[in-house]
């Protein structure tokens, strides 16, 4: 949502493209909320102590998900877009490693193919 948004920073103010824009702003707004919402009921559920133990870096990275995730919502930042998707990423590692899954990291199918986790199964 953020390139699509940074694609309409040039000036044209038609009641077309700001429809446009609201709807890609909305839409980042509410992929944002899903997102804290996922993590914060995996790590609230399901992480105990045995995975804590294992991973105590759980905690501040959840932490550093939910500022990142919120200052995306309110910004519109690439670079900030990327460090949250780095954070995410490594939050999905700890968590299909408790599982006792291997992950791997793959270009995601969809727009802006970047780089996601995926268990191996």
């Amino acid at each position: 949502m953020v390139d699509l948004i940074n694609e309409h920073k040039d000036g044209d103010v038609s009641p077309s493209r700001l429809n446009k824009l609201i709807r890609f702003t909305v839409e980042k707004e509410k992929q944002g909320s899903i997102l804290k919402e996922e993590i914060r009921i995996i790590w609230g559920d399901y992480f105990k102590a045995p995975q804590i133990e294992k991973f105590p870096e759980i905690h501040e990275l959840t932490h550093n998900i939910m500022l990142l995730a919120s200052k995306n919502k309110q910004e519109v930042d690439k670079e900030s877009c990327l460090l949250l998707l780095e954070k995410v990423n490594r939050f999905s590692e700890i968590f299909w490693n408790t599982k006792g899954l291997e992950t791997k990291r793959a270009v995601s199918p969809y727009p802006p193919s970047l780089e996601t986790v995926y268990p191996i199964m």
